[in-house]
């Protein structure tokens, strides 16, 4: 495969209702301390059929004005990945199956000490 699974997943979050649209992103450059912000990135995965379905492992970073509130949309977004992302068609991939690697679990940044929290799944999909 030749995509990067960050661009549609971000594509896919925009479109998720009670997702704040401006919030999902695959990047931090431009970012504020204090903007509500969900951070998706690669962390890993494997092609498993030759030329036919890749596994990406995506963690999302939740990044809100207090601790509930960073817990609410981080399990909002797992549900969104896990319960409606599978069998989606999102900018020439299909989404085949989501499956949970961690579950959301407090993780204020190093930095800024903001609140956050963090959630990891594995995606299989294919170019469609």
């Amino acid at each position: 495969m030749k995509s990067d699974p960050i661009p549609f997943l971000v594509s896919y979050l925009k479109t998720v209702p009670s997702v704040p649209k401006d919030s999902p992103t695959g990047s931090l450059v431009g970012r504020e301390v204090g903007e509500v912000t969900i951070y998706a990135f690669h962390s890993g995965g494997f092609r498993v059929v030759r030329d036919s379905m890749d596994r990406a492992d995506i963690i999302y970073d939740v990044y809100h004005k207090d601790r509930a509130s960073a817990a609410s949309l981080a399990y909002l977004t797992r549900e969104a990945l896990l319960e409606n992302l599978p069998g989606k068609a999102v900018d020439g991939v299909q989404v085949l199956d989501v499956q949970e690697i961690s579950s959301p679990r407090y993780m204020p940044d190093a930095v800024s000490l903001e609140d956050a929290y963090s959630g990891e799944v594995s995606i299989f999909y294919t170019e469609i």
